[in-house]
């Protein structure tokens, strides 16, 4: 008589229960590595940013704002990557005292960072998470 040789039904079965169980674990965490990192990405842009306001001032005396649909960052020189436009929109506003500024990164509707929130960051270094700080001047309740 011939020995058969593979697996038996039960083997297969816990190894798809162990498969699931770490599937399980493994989507939800790498689901939020993929934010955490989009958020970094647009962060940087937006320091980048920052720091090319702070140089135009000095050559405009003034800092460069989104004005009849040219965008700021097109005036700073600054060019997000396709990755980074897919999940933010970025938008730079007069503060409320000039001169200065507020770049705001609003999360895509309907993507990935939907739920993660906006990024704020003003001409004194404020950089919010979560709250807008054009439509809620002085709260900043989580900071990056």
């Amino acid at each position: 008589m011939k020995h058969a040789t593979g697996f038996t039904l039960i083997e297969l079965m816990i190894v798809v229960a162990i498969v699931g169980i770490i599937s399980a674990v493994a989507i939800p965490q790498y689901s939020r590595y993929v934010v955490r990192g989009n958020r970094a990405a647009a962060q940087a842009v937006m320091l980048d940013a920052a720091n090319r306001e702070k140089q135009y001032l000095l050559d405009a005396r003034a800092y460069a704002i989104d004005v009849s649909g040219t965008p700021a960052l097109n005036t700073l020189g600054v060019i997000p990557s396709a990755a980074v436009l897919k999940n933010y929109t970025f938008t730079t506003l007069a503060g409320a005292n000039a001169p200065s500024f507020i770049i705001i990164a609003t999360a895509v509707a309907g993507g990935k960072q939907a739920t993660d929130g906006d990024l704020t960051l003003n001409d004194v270094g404020t950089k919010c998470w979560g709250v807008n700080l054009a439509l809620a001047p002085g709260t900043c309740p989580n900071q990056w």
